[in-house]
């Protein structure tokens, strides 16, 4: 299943941390002597050359684009994170780190081409009016969407607007007959980073975070004061997939679990001087069992989480040594709406450790690294993994940590491998789990919304064997068959993973991640240490 996540998140991480752009150049023995580039010793090179391309290049392209791209190329031969964000992807990037955005308040997904609605966001515009789970739109503002190949980008441009303005909608409903039409007035939309926190067992709690924004302490601390009056003595903090965000939303939340005056991290840069972040004594959870939970998708924020608890000898880290990325970026916001996120430092950990692998080689294979590292490196023996004594840090407590390139887990658990899954691959890699249970819970939704609880759905609602031999069903007829001991081996994770599905589309994530830990086997593995730490 770990190694299935690859491909789910590449896309995400790399359209998520930079935009690719062209790097201007040109020939000049080749332009026309009878043309002076440079006009005086006050010319402004780059400007001159952005005229010049606009007025004689083969292809139409405006002066803005040139603009754009130049600033584009130049960022990016400088590492990998710095990067220009225009005008128009501007609200995309930051809304995420922002911790809210103003729209209808839905989470949808393009099926069969139409724009169906998986949720809407509790309390949000579209909740109020009385837009439901399954709703199928087919108009905005009078013009037919479904049908036409509409894409995720064209619907948020359609439905997100400004606080106040109002767009109508006609949606499909199963069992109404005809279109309902609703009139919806945007509102600012809360996103959250916590995706899911509750109870393990009586002792131990678990905390997911997806990405450090403006909020994410603010839900950390709220999630951490539920779990210690349900009577949390131990913690798993799973960071995996988490690519990281804002400095302060990681500091802030390291804090939580360390005592007062411990070093949280640092950073460096030629023009920032040394700057320290240190732990308060306002911590919620500074005492008892944790663990924190890392990948290979584990970035920036996340690393410094862990380093900090690493190197404070605080607890340990289990999974995957993370991502590798160092650098601290700030934002400078231009005129136009376009913004430059430029890397002005690096941090360290409470050790030294500067996490930051090595990019001399571009971008592109400072991306493909990982695809070496999980795929072959990975995936045996931790022995295998040889560091030089030069990457070697001591923590005070004497263990050994390292630095290179990310952060190394304290129990390493290699990328799954068994031949014997090969089925359950396929079913997870073709969407086949996913569109049968979104396809059950859109058939049975009135039945399902009798379950108001995780707790409720998870003692009265099942895979039967009905159920599954429905689902086989249907993976063949999509063209995934299976041989042999395939099912043998794979039948108790397809009624777990059709489980966890079902309770999502019903009740977000708390309906999800209890069942899909329960076949983890980095949070298995991280439940076991915590039962014998005492």
């Amino acid at each position: 299943m770990n190694r299935n996540k690859i491909s789910v998140y590449l896309p995400l991480i790399i359209a998520g941390t930079l935009l690719v752009g062209i790097i201007l150049g040109l020939q000049l023995s080749q332009v026309d002597k009878g043309f002076s580039l440079f006009k005086s010793k006050k010319s402004n090179t780059l400007n001159d050359v952005i005229n010049y391309v606009n007025r004689n290049y083969v292809d139409s392209i405006t002066k803005e684009e040139l603009t754009g791209k130049a600033i584009t190329g130049m960022l990016q031969s400088l590492d990998p994170h710095s990067v220009y964000i225009t005008a128009s992807e501007f609200h995309d990037a930051t809304d995420p780190l922002i911790g809210s955005f103003e729209g209808i308040g839905v989470q949808f997904r393009i099926e069969n081409d139409t724009i169906t609605v998986i949720t809407p966001v509790s309390g949000g515009p579209s909740e109020k009016v009385g837009i439901r789970a399954g709703d199928r739109i087919v108009t905005i503002e009078g013009k037919k969407v479904a049908g036409i190949k509409i894409t995720n980008t064209d619907v948020l441009k359609k439905l997100k607007g400004k606080k106040g303005t109002r767009v109508k909608v006609a949606v499909f409903r199963r069992g109404v007959k005809g279109l309902i039409d609703f009139t919806i007035s945007r509102d600012v939309i809360p996103t959250y980073s916590l995706d899911v926190a509750y109870m393990v067992n009586p002792e131990t709690g678990y905390i997911r975070l997806s990405n450090f924004s403006a909020t994410t302490h603010d839900e950390t601390h709220a999630a951490l004061k539920k779990l210690n009056t349900q009577g949390m003595k131990k913690l798993i903090l799973d960071l995996r997939g988490n690519t990281g965000g804002y400095l302060k939303a990681a500091i802030d939340v390291a804090d939580e679990f360390l005592p007062e005056g411990k070093l949280i991290v640092y950073t460096q840069g030629k023009h920032h001087p040394r700057d320290y972040a240190y732990s308060t004594a306002n911590g919620l959870f500074e005492h008892g069992g944790l663990v924190i939970l890392l990948d290979e998708w584990s970035a920036s924020a996340s690393e410094i989480v862990a380093g900090a608890i690493q190197d404070n000898d605080r607890g340990e880290i289990i999974g995957r040594r993370s991502f590798g990325k160092g650098l601290v970026q700030e934002q400078l916001n231009l005129d136009d709406g376009s913004a430059i996120r430029l890397t002005i430092a690096r941090y360290y950990t409470p050790t030294g450790r500067c996490i930051q692998k090595p990019y001399k080689n571009g971008t592109e294979d400072y991306y493909n690294q990982y695809y070496h590292r999980v795929l072959e490196t990975e995936q045996g023996n931790p022995d295998s993994l040889h560091f030089p004594d030069s990457l070697k840090y001591k923590t005070k407590a004497g263990k050994i940590v390292y630095g290179g390139g990310g952060i190394q887990p304290d129990i390493y658990v290699p990328v799954e491998k068994d031949d014997n899954l090969k089925y359950f691959n396929t079913l997870v890699n073709k969407g086949s789990l996913y569109q049968f249970a979104f396809e059950y819970t859109d058939k049975f939704r009135k039945e399902l919304s009798r379950f108001k609880t995780p707790d409720q759905f998870d003692k009265n609602f099942n895979i039967t064997n009905e159920i599954l031999a429905d689902f086989l069903e249907y993976a063949g007829k999509a063209g995934v068959k299976r041989e042999g001991n395939d099912l043998a081996a794979a039948d108790v994770r397809i009624r777990v993973m059709l489980k966890a599905y079902i309770g999502r589309n019903i009740l977000d994530n708390p309906g999800f991640y209890p069942y899909l830990n329960s076949i983890d086997i980095t949070f298995e593995r991280a439940v076991k240490y915590l039962e014998i730490r005492k």
